[in-house]
Protein backbone atom coordinates (compact mmCIF):
# COMPACT_ATOMS: atom_id res chain seq x y z
CA UNK A 1 0.00 0.00 0.00
CA UNK A 2 2.64 2.41 0.94
CA UNK A 3 4.52 1.63 -2.20
CA UNK A 4 1.47 2.47 -4.36
CA UNK A 5 0.73 5.52 -2.71
CA UNK A 6 3.86 6.84 -3.15
CA UNK A 7 3.71 5.84 -7.03
CA UNK A 8 0.71 7.71 -7.54
CA UNK A 9 1.82 10.56 -5.73
CA UNK A 10 5.02 10.73 -7.69
CA UNK A 11 2.58 10.14 -11.04
CA UNK A 12 0.48 12.90 -10.03
CA UNK A 13 3.81 15.57 -9.41
CA UNK A 14 5.05 14.18 -12.65
CA UNK A 15 2.22 15.34 -14.69
CA UNK A 16 3.39 19.41 -14.79
CA UNK A 17 6.03 18.22 -17.33
CA UNK A 18 3.29 16.85 -19.82
CA UNK A 19 0.70 19.24 -19.14
CA UNK A 20 0.32 22.86 -20.73
CA UNK A 21 3.08 24.41 -21.12
CA UNK A 22 4.56 21.76 -21.00
CA UNK A 23 8.30 20.28 -21.11
CA UNK A 24 6.85 16.97 -22.91
CA UNK A 25 3.83 17.69 -24.19
CA UNK A 26 0.85 14.92 -23.99
CA UNK A 27 -2.47 15.51 -25.17
CA UNK A 28 -4.90 17.00 -22.86
CA UNK A 29 -7.40 13.92 -22.26
CA UNK A 30 -4.46 11.75 -21.53
CA UNK A 31 -2.88 13.94 -18.44
CA UNK A 32 -6.56 14.08 -17.34
CA UNK A 33 -7.31 10.73 -17.18
CA UNK A 34 -3.91 10.06 -15.46
CA UNK A 35 -4.78 12.82 -13.19
CA UNK A 36 -8.50 11.14 -12.47
CA UNK A 37 -6.55 7.81 -11.69
CA UNK A 38 -4.15 9.32 -9.00
CA UNK A 39 -6.93 11.01 -7.48
CA UNK A 40 -8.97 8.15 -7.29
CA UNK A 41 -6.33 6.22 -5.83
CA UNK A 42 -5.82 8.88 -3.46
CA UNK A 43 -9.33 9.02 -2.08
CA UNK A 44 -9.48 5.22 -2.09
CA UNK A 45 -6.50 5.14 0.29
CA UNK A 46 -8.49 7.70 2.39
CA UNK A 47 -11.55 5.57 2.49
CA UNK A 48 -9.41 2.63 3.66
CA UNK A 49 -7.53 4.85 6.25
CA UNK A 50 -11.33 5.95 7.67
CA UNK A 51 -12.33 2.20 8.21
CA UNK A 52 -9.35 1.19 10.37
CA UNK A 53 -9.22 4.47 12.67
CA UNK A 54 -12.17 5.99 14.96
CA UNK A 55 -14.69 8.07 13.27
CA UNK A 56 -13.84 10.73 15.68
CA UNK A 57 -10.11 10.57 15.20
CA UNK A 58 -10.17 10.51 11.54
CA UNK A 59 -12.35 13.85 10.90
CA UNK A 60 -10.19 15.41 13.81
CA UNK A 61 -7.20 14.54 12.15
CA UNK A 62 -6.31 18.06 9.65
CA UNK A 63 -4.19 15.78 7.43
CA UNK A 64 -7.42 14.04 6.28
CA UNK A 65 -9.31 17.96 5.75
CA UNK A 66 -6.51 18.45 3.93
CA UNK A 67 -6.26 15.29 1.47
CA UNK A 68 -10.10 15.40 1.14
CA UNK A 69 -9.81 19.18 0.07
CA UNK A 70 -7.03 19.02 -2.32
CA UNK A 71 -8.84 15.99 -4.04
CA UNK A 72 -11.95 18.43 -4.30
CA UNK A 73 -10.27 21.23 -5.33
CA UNK A 74 -8.39 19.50 -8.26
CA UNK A 75 -11.32 17.57 -9.68
CA UNK A 76 -13.35 20.94 -9.75
CA UNK A 77 -10.43 22.82 -11.51
CA UNK A 78 -9.52 19.82 -13.98
CA UNK A 79 -13.55 20.26 -14.88
CA UNK A 80 -14.04 23.84 -15.51
CA UNK A 81 -10.65 23.93 -17.61
CA UNK A 82 -11.90 20.74 -19.73
CA UNK A 83 -15.39 23.24 -20.58
CA UNK A 84 -12.96 25.70 -20.62
CA UNK A 85 -10.90 24.16 -23.14
CA UNK A 86 -13.97 23.01 -25.24
CA UNK A 87 -14.95 26.51 -25.93
CA UNK A 88 -11.25 27.51 -26.46
CA UNK A 89 -11.67 30.32 -24.19
CA UNK A 90 -7.60 30.30 -22.53
CA UNK A 91 -7.40 29.60 -18.80
CA UNK A 92 -4.77 28.44 -16.07
CA UNK A 93 -4.54 24.96 -13.97
CA UNK A 94 -4.25 27.09 -10.66
CA UNK A 95 -4.87 23.62 -8.52
CA UNK A 96 -1.49 22.50 -9.76
CA UNK A 97 -0.28 24.40 -6.46
CA UNK A 98 -1.75 21.56 -3.92
CA UNK A 99 -0.76 18.69 -5.68
CA UNK A 100 2.68 18.48 -2.71
CA UNK A 101 -0.28 18.78 -0.18
CA UNK A 102 -0.66 14.42 -1.31
CA UNK A 103 3.22 14.28 -0.61
CA UNK A 104 2.84 16.07 2.64
CA UNK A 105 -0.33 14.36 4.19
CA UNK A 106 -0.48 10.45 3.45
CA UNK A 107 -0.24 8.81 6.80
CA UNK A 108 3.18 7.28 5.10
CA UNK A 109 4.97 10.73 4.87
CA UNK A 110 5.52 11.20 8.58
CA UNK A 111 9.29 11.92 7.43
CA UNK A 112 8.38 14.44 5.26
CA UNK A 113 6.30 16.07 7.52
CA UNK A 114 8.57 15.94 10.24
CA UNK A 115 11.24 17.77 7.63
CA UNK A 116 8.36 20.49 6.34
CA UNK A 117 7.86 21.13 9.97
CA UNK A 118 11.24 21.52 11.12
CA UNK A 119 11.41 24.34 7.96
CA UNK A 120 8.58 25.94 9.19
CA UNK A 121 9.64 26.20 12.69
CA UNK A 122 13.07 27.69 11.61
CA UNK A 123 11.49 30.38 9.56
CA UNK A 124 10.92 32.98 12.10
CA UNK A 125 14.63 32.87 13.35
CA UNK A 126 16.22 33.55 10.36
CA UNK A 127 13.62 36.44 9.46
CA UNK A 128 16.61 38.82 10.88
CA UNK A 129 18.98 37.39 8.74
CA UNK A 130 16.56 37.92 5.75
CA UNK A 131 15.45 41.13 6.41
CA UNK A 132 19.14 42.15 6.70
CA UNK A 133 20.32 40.92 3.58
CA UNK A 134 17.26 42.55 1.83
CA UNK A 135 17.71 45.74 3.42
CA UNK A 136 21.89 45.53 2.24
CA UNK A 137 20.06 44.83 -1.22
CA UNK A 138 17.94 47.45 -1.39
CA UNK A 139 20.87 50.40 -0.17
CA UNK A 140 22.97 49.06 -2.84
CA UNK A 141 20.35 49.50 -5.62
CA UNK A 142 19.40 52.55 -4.39
CA UNK A 143 23.27 53.12 -4.57
CA UNK A 144 23.21 52.15 -8.01
CA UNK A 145 20.47 54.33 -9.02
CA UNK A 146 22.33 57.40 -8.29
CA UNK A 147 25.98 56.07 -9.49
CA UNK A 148 24.73 55.13 -12.87
CA UNK A 149 21.16 56.15 -13.42
CA UNK A 150 22.06 59.65 -14.86
CA UNK A 151 24.83 58.44 -16.77
CA UNK A 152 22.80 57.59 -19.86
CA UNK A 153 24.55 54.18 -20.07
CA UNK A 154 22.88 51.40 -22.05
CA UNK A 155 22.97 47.78 -22.23
CA UNK A 156 24.73 45.62 -25.07
CA UNK A 157 21.36 45.26 -26.58
CA UNK A 158 20.77 48.93 -26.34
CA UNK A 159 18.10 49.04 -23.34
CA UNK A 160 18.35 51.46 -20.36
CA UNK A 161 21.16 51.01 -17.98
CA UNK A 162 19.96 51.19 -14.13
CA UNK A 163 17.51 53.57 -14.52
CA UNK A 164 14.65 52.11 -13.24
CA UNK A 165 14.75 51.03 -9.46
CA UNK A 166 12.65 48.13 -9.36
CA UNK A 167 14.95 46.78 -12.04
CA UNK A 168 18.06 47.16 -10.70
CA UNK A 169 16.62 45.79 -7.38
CA UNK A 170 16.22 42.39 -9.71
CA UNK A 171 19.22 42.90 -10.87
CA UNK A 172 21.17 42.77 -8.15
CA UNK A 173 19.39 40.04 -6.93
CA UNK A 174 20.06 37.97 -9.65
CA UNK A 175 23.72 38.94 -9.37
CA UNK A 176 24.30 37.90 -5.71
CA UNK A 177 23.60 34.52 -7.36
CA UNK A 178 26.07 35.40 -9.99
CA UNK A 179 23.70 34.12 -12.65
CA UNK A 180 24.11 37.54 -14.96
CA UNK A 181 27.82 38.22 -13.84
CA UNK A 182 30.01 39.88 -15.64
CA UNK A 183 27.25 40.59 -17.98
CA UNK A 184 25.15 43.36 -15.98
CA UNK A 185 28.60 45.17 -14.74
CA UNK A 186 29.73 45.24 -18.16
CA UNK A 187 28.08 48.62 -18.95
CA UNK A 188 29.47 50.41 -16.06
CA UNK A 189 32.45 49.25 -16.26
CA UNK A 190 32.75 50.17 -20.02
CA UNK A 191 32.02 54.13 -18.54
CA UNK A 192 34.59 53.96 -15.81
CA UNK A 193 36.77 50.77 -14.69
CA UNK A 194 36.40 52.18 -11.42
CA UNK A 195 32.97 51.30 -10.71
CA UNK A 196 34.28 47.22 -10.49
CA UNK A 197 34.23 48.62 -7.38
CA UNK A 198 30.82 48.83 -6.78
CA UNK A 199 29.89 45.59 -7.91
CA UNK A 200 33.25 44.13 -5.92
CA UNK A 201 31.90 45.59 -2.42
CA UNK A 202 28.23 44.07 -3.15
CA UNK A 203 29.52 40.88 -4.42
CA UNK A 204 31.88 40.01 -1.11
CA UNK A 205 29.35 41.69 1.51
CA UNK A 206 25.85 39.84 0.19
CA UNK A 207 27.20 37.05 -1.76
CA UNK A 208 29.85 35.66 0.31
CA UNK A 209 29.14 36.92 3.57
CA UNK A 210 25.08 37.26 3.84
CA UNK A 211 24.63 34.10 1.93
CA UNK A 212 27.21 32.10 4.14
CA UNK A 213 25.68 33.91 7.30
CA UNK A 214 22.30 32.79 5.79
CA UNK A 215 23.07 29.39 5.10
CA UNK A 216 24.59 28.64 8.42
CA UNK A 217 21.53 30.10 10.42
CA UNK A 218 19.48 28.06 8.18
CA UNK A 219 21.15 24.78 8.93
CA UNK A 220 21.83 25.65 12.54
CA UNK A 221 18.41 25.83 13.27
CA UNK A 222 16.99 23.23 11.14
CA UNK A 223 19.14 20.82 13.03
CA UNK A 224 18.13 22.04 16.33
CA UNK A 225 14.34 21.47 15.72
CA UNK A 226 14.58 18.19 13.96
CA UNK A 227 16.75 16.81 17.08
CA UNK A 228 14.29 18.31 19.68
CA UNK A 229 11.24 17.42 17.61
CA UNK A 230 9.04 14.62 19.74
CA UNK A 231 8.86 11.33 17.69
CA UNK A 232 5.52 11.52 17.31
CA UNK A 233 5.13 15.12 16.83
CA UNK A 234 4.54 14.53 13.04
CA UNK A 235 1.57 11.47 13.02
Amino acid sequence: MRTATYFFIFLNLSLALFEEPAVYPLPFLATSVLEVLCLLVFLGRLTHFAKVTLHNVFWKDTKNICIMVAILLSLTDLAIYGVLRMYDVRSIRWSRIVRPIFLINFAESRQIRRAFRSIRNTLPEITYVFLLFMFSLLMFSLMALKLFGERNLHTAEGLPYFRNYLEIVFDLYVLVTTANSPDVMMPAFDFSSWYTLFFIAFVIINTYIFMSLFLAVVYNNYKKHLKVMPRGACD
